[in-house]
């Protein structure tokens, strides 16, 4: 989003597509000790994030909203784990937000909702019951990012500048996207299949011992 800060776009050259690494670094506020254990939430990962700048139109948004969604359902399927979309309501959004829509990957190691009041899991002899657990998270953002960055184009209609809406959605945040990948494909020996479709990326490699 910064490429453009403080530009004027042509209404042609919309929209713009950007994918990108970023490394990110977090607090995890309001965790309060929840998820810590292992790599579910850690202070700093990686994510490849695709990022989307178009013309200050609903239904433009709404479209590229459900196509950035088709990316990462896409590559769920390809890997064969079980997902499912999570709409999140408004109270759960923050004020950038116009919508978003969470992606939960099946975790056979996470508990389903029994965690004791502080989040903590040492003091139970509980097995693990599996969960879902959010790996992707697609949002619009109207033109709130915009107006930050004072980002607009030209309408070719009034010949004014208009701010422009903005998207982003994470297409695959490591290392957590490990822990529905390495727990589906884990088997009794401990050893892990490599899914069929990373394997041309793994030298052809099967199986990790």
């Amino acid at each position: 989003m910064g490429f453009h800060k403080d530009e004027i776009l042509d209404a042609d050259d919309l929209p713009k597509c950007y994918t990108t690494v970023s490394t990110c670094f977090r607090r995890e506020a309001g965790a309060a000790g929840k998820d810590t254990a292992g790599v579910y939430r850690i202070h700093q990962f990686d994510k490849v994030e695709q990022v989307v700048i178009c013309k200050a139109d609903e239904a433009e948004s709404r479209a590229w909203h459900q196509k950035m969604i088709g990316f990462v359902e896409t590559v769920l399927q390809r890997l064969e784990l079980p997902y499912r979309l999570l709409q999140c309501c408004s109270g759960d959004l923050g004020p950038k937000n116009a919508d978003m829509i969470d992606l939960e990957c099946w975790m056979p190691g996470r508990y389903g909702g029994g965690e004791d009041s502080d989040g903590s899991r040492e003091q139970t002899n509980r097995r693990p019951t599996g969960a879902y657990g959010e790996t992707h998270s697609a949002s619009r953002l109207y033109d709130y990012q915009c107006r930050r960055l004072n980002l607009r184009y030209r309408d070719h209609e009034t010949g004014k500048p208009v701010f422009c809406h903005s998207l982003n959605n994470t297409v695959l945040a490591c290392p957590r996207f490990l822990i529905p990948v390495m727990e589906m494909y884990q088997n009794e020996d401990g050893s892990i299949t490599v899914p069929t479709a990373l394997r041309p990326y793994m030298g052809g490699a099967e199986r990790i011992g």
